[in-house]
């Protein structure tokens, strides 16, 4: 029995696997690997495939799938920050695009449809590309990645209403005001009631279907709304990507979407690996070959004009000119949907066959070169933030004013879940501190509720306005690692005394931040670990200050090997590493705890924990190097000198019993 293009697709696999393999030597992304997979079973090299245009339905498929899970990830607050950068961001996108091409398509005699035809075509980027990489890179929930998010959605929307105008600017439709309305009105009734039946609904079906506890059924409930959805959209004149995207927007509201997303994910991979390997099998060879200067210099210009386009819808936003660079060459290919279009007006006589194979070779040239433009937007963003910073005046940018009466105060970067707690912890502890955020919708939310001021800390002058000069501590709680990076070494030079910490969420980041000058380097995947053990452990039943000093023994022998491996070379920094991890911490003597009453020289903390009391803190008076007759009274502020992992441990002795635990342990060991 013959499986129509089963061997076809058997072939691509089989192929793809070799491709990537030799990519992944290269470090090439898996991405580059797919594309050239595709030029190579194209009908101009190998010809292995000869039904294209149902590898091609399949890989509308995938971009489906992933705009699915891309609306899964948003929360609520998320999507309603969304709501300014899709509509203003995304219709000024569009607009500058279309405009700026139509122009130079009017200055060079061509009349005024095409140019329009042309700017749309331009306008729209690549959804799965771009997304796909930013989810690689763990850049989804920066603000390029949101704001890259935004337009992309925006430009799904305006697929239909393209497509709409091809048959209108080639002169072949005529549609009235009242078609035109109808046809409206009869596309938001029907979206609007789906999505009005799905948001009361979907809880109790996706109830229903958990509790049969069958896997099958949840992965066929999720495949039927993302598919369904994307059809009804499809039906309606929209993308399918749209309906799909709406969709995982609907799914992510029930508390079942993280068994849900799970179990798409392996299809959303294969779907999306052939629509790569599709848009690859566009790329004419011959036609390359013979117009090979034409086609890299209309690339290039492609690239730089699309690129200039795009900066002013981020900069209307109020983020500032890194930001909007990174998000501009994010955005700098030809989407998928513009070759949709592309057929359309080729149909239509708004091109010829040779602009159409033009168009076809810059748009896979530009597809190609999209995840090392993304690779290298920090760098460039960062080299003209500098450039510009050494030619404009030293002036801080919106919001952020200096104040010099700030000493030895701590500077939050991001305020994000992160650094709220942060902010909140530090009022509480009466230490001065200043926030900066580069979100201005977040700015405008709490300025006059916290010290938060608006700008991009890897610019010195914005460094030099929140007196990173004179700060104690500096905390960069950001999800960019570009940008973590970036600010580390700025804030370094100007304050080598600095002590800053940083978040970052693979430990892969740790050794270099390290190197950068970062004092602390918090790697989220290992924290995440080390909570789960510790919640582990606790079920059983072990011992409080025995989880936590192996906790505190775990992180320092991994960030210590993390560092040492980071060197191939012997320095002082990493002999003075290799010694025991001392430091100084304050403790408060609770209520419970069994220190209360004792005496210092009773207490048998040096004997018993490995720890030295140095200090203690006792109505706004310190008494430095107590002696062993000073009694502990309650809410002293002890301060203590030992190994990390043995400050961490004595914590029990400070706060008393852990309830349900170790009821007399605390008071044993005292004993």
């Amino acid at each position: 029995m013959e499986v129509p293009f089963l061997s076809e697709i058997v072939i691509i696999f089989l192929l793809s696997i070799g491709v990537t393999l030799v990519c992944n030597r290269l470090r090439l992304p898996a991405t580059v690997g797919f594309l050239i997979t595709g030029v190579l079973c194209g009908p101009t090299v190998f010809g292995f495939v000869t039904d294209r245009e149902a590898i091609d339905q399949v890989a509308e498929v995938g971009v489906a799938m992933l705009l699915f899970t891309i609306g899964m990830e948003l929360s609520g607050e998320a999507l309603s920050r969304l709501k300014r950068p899709v509509f203003l961001g995304g219709s000024l996108q569009i607009g500058l695009t279309i405009a700026a091409v139509a122009g130079l398509a009017l200055a060079y005699g061509t009349n005024w449809q095409r140019g329009v035809f042309w700017g749309c075509l331009v306008a729209l980027s690549s959804s799965a590309i771009v997304l796909r990489i930013l989810q690689e890179k763990g850049a989804s929930s920066t603000p390029t990645g949101r704001l890259s998010l935004a337009i992309l959605v925006f430009q799904d929307i305006m697929v239909a209403p393209m497509l709409l105008c091809v048959p209108l600017l080639a002169g072949t439709l005529d549609l009235s005001l009242k078609d035109a309305a109808l046809s409206v009105l009869k596309v938001a009734l029907i979206l609007g009631g789906v999505l009005v039946v799905a948001h009361f609904g979907l809880n109790r079906l996706m109830e229903a279907v958990m509790r049969t506890r069958t896997r099958e059924i949840l992965l066929l409930t999720t495949l039927g709304l993302c598919l369904g959805m994307a059809l009804l959209t499809s039906y309606l004149g929209l993308s399918l990507s749209l309906g799909a995207f709406l969709a995982g927007l609907l799914l992510a509201r029930s508390q079942y979407s993280m068994s849900v997303i799970s179990g798409i994910l392996p299809y959303r991979d294969v779907f999306m690996s052939l629509f790569f390997i599709s848009v690859g099998m566009m790329l004419n060879v011959g036609y390359f070959a013979g117009h090979f200067v034409t086609i890299i210099v209309g690339t290039l210009l492609f690239v730089l004009i699309k690129s200039v386009l795009t900066l002013p819808a981020v900069l209307v936003q109020g983020y500032p000119l890194r930001a909007a660079i990174i998000t501009a060459l994010s955005l700098a290919q030809v989407g998928e949907f513009s070759f949709v279009l592309a057929a359309q007006g080729l149909g239509a006589g708004l091109f010829d066959m040779d602009a159409y194979q033009n168009f076809l070779a810059v748009s896979v040239l530009t597809m190609m070169l999209t995840p090392g433009l993304i690779a290298v937007a920090p760098a460039v963003a960062g080299a003209v933030a500098r450039l510009r910073g050494r030619n404009a005046p030293a002036v801080p940018e919106e919001g952020a004013k200096k104040d010099d009466a700030l000493e030895d105060h701590l500077i939050i970067v991001g305020f994000g879940i992160s650094g709220k707690h942060l902010a909140h912890v530090a009022h509480e502890s009466g230490i001065p501190y200043t926030i900066l955020e580069m979100n201005p919708e977040t700015v405008r939310r709490y300025r006059d509720k916290e010290p938060i001021s608006h700008g991009d800390a890897s610019q010195p002058v914005v460094l030099e306005h929140l007196g990173v000069e004179k700060a104690r501590v500096l905390a960069i709680i950001i999800s960019d690692p570009a940008a973590v990076r970036a600010i580390t070494i700025e804030a370094r030079k100007l304050n080598p005394n600095l002590y800053i910490v940083a978040r970052t969420r693979f430990v892969t980041e740790v050794a270099p931040l390290h190197s950068l000058g970062a004092n602390e380097v918090i790697a989220e995947e290992f924290e995440t670990s080390i909570e789960v053990f510790s919640h582990v452990l606790a079920q059983y039943l072990v011992p409080r200050q025995d989880i936590d000093a192996f906790a505190a023994h775990l992180r320092e022998a991994n960030y210590r090997m993390i560092r040492r491996m980071s060197n191939s070379v012997d320095s002082l920094a990493d002999a003075v590493g290799r010694l025991p991890d001392m430091g100084v911490q304050a403790m408060r003597v609770g209520p419970d705890s069994p220190l209360c009453g004792q005496e210092l020289k009773d207490c048998g903390l040096r004997p018993n924990y490995g720890v030295t009391v140095v200090a203690i803190l006792r109505h706004d008076e310190v008494e430095a190097a107590p002696g062993p007759h000073f009694r502990f009274e309650v809410d002293d502020v002890v301060y203590i000198f030992g190994r990390k992992d043995k400050l961490l441990a004595v914590k029990p002795v400070f706060s008393g019993p852990v309830r349900g635990h170790d009821e007399g342990g605390a008071q044993a060991a005292i004993a």
